[in-house]
């Protein structure tokens, strides 16, 4: 069972979201939070699984609450949302250590799927934001592709097919049999190329890869 918190300060949205996530049987809202500051609180009296955090909230916003809910003992997977397509804080809620974005008036199902893709280690970017992220971030410039190159050099070849389709947003499962490997070891690969590369989650090691023209 995945136990899920709400962070949200509009009560309709809040309502609305729970309302979806129970209809998913291997879901269970443990926790429903108005700002960030209450998010914190409820996810260390709570163990949260995933957290769906909105990115624009009083006293603190998602952006704060996600890097704070990542740095807990046990920190919940995060989901960050937005009604605007990639406004400017989402970036910053990705780089605080979200596993995904997604704009409110995605399809249901998919909302539902994106719990359990980040539940299980994988990310989940709104297709639209995804690639106007990657373009944001390849507009830095040619320091940071050549940065991004030099990280990827701590990679082995068989790190480098892993991380290629991992950054084209491919499941372990995908992974494994693209490359007919055991979806184990695709774990354990991802594991290591988060490490070895110094990011904190799929999504931010798929833009690294990116910026240094992996894919």
């Amino acid at each position: 069972m995945i136990r899920a918190m709400i962070v949200d300060d509009d009560a309709l949205v809040r309502l609305g979201l729970a309302d979806l996530l129970d209809t998913d049987d291997g879901i269970e809202v443990v926790a429903q939070a108005a700002d960030g500051l209450q998010a914190i609180e409820l996810a260390t009296a709570h163990r949260v699984d995933v957290a769906l955090v909105d990115v624009r909230m009083p006293r603190m916003d998602g952006i704060a609450a996600t890097a704070r809910l990542r740095a807990l003992p046990h920190p919940p997977r995060v989901i960050t949302l937005t009604t605007f397509d990639l406004d400017e804080y989402v970036y910053n809620a990705l780089a605080a250590g979200a596993d995904g974005f997604l704009l409110k008036d995605t399809d249901p199902a998919e909302i539902l799927r994106a719990v359990h893709l980040v539940h299980a280690g994988s990310a989940m970017l709104h297709p639209t934001a995804a690639r106007r992220l990657i373009d944001r971030y390849h507009q830095a410039g040619r320091p940071q592709a050549t940065t991004a190159r030099a990280r990827l050099e701590h990679l082995t070849p068989r790190e480098r097919d892993v991380l290629a389709l991992l950054s084209h947003g491919d499941t372990n499962a995908d992974i494994a049999a693209a490359l007919g490997m055991r979806e184990s070891t695709v774990k354990a690969h991802v594991s290591r190329i988060l490490t070895a590369l110094d990011v904190s989650n799929r999504v931010q090691a798929a833009l690294l890869a990116r910026t240094a023209g992996l894919t």
